[in-house]
């Protein structure tokens, strides 16, 4: 399975973190890890998240680039891990 670590920047409201794991679940992706912190200023938030998974990260990081406070989406890394279930 490949392994990749995203970098998203949002605009801090209560329902977006669930939107962005409800996307990522949907499109088949693993959560591995994830780290989420307010921004530079109190109005957005940086997650990093690794994630894991055959398909590919660019399908993932177009449907979240769609949703509505995202700002960007950054595909940091990618590795290729054996991951078992």
């Amino acid at each position: 399975m490949m392994q990749h670590q995203l970098s998203i920047e949002a605009r801090f409201r209560p329902e977006i973190l669930e939107r962005i794991l409800r996307v990522v679940r949907h499109r088949g992706f693993q959560i591995c890890a994830m780290n989420m912190a307010s921004g530079t200023n109190a109005d957005n938030i940086n997650i990093e998240m690794t994630i894991a998974s055959p398909r590919s990260v660019d399908l993932l990081s177009t449907q979240l680039s769609k949703l509505m406070d995202v700002a960007y989406v950054q595909i940091q890394q990618q590795t290729t891990q054996q991951i078992r279930a």
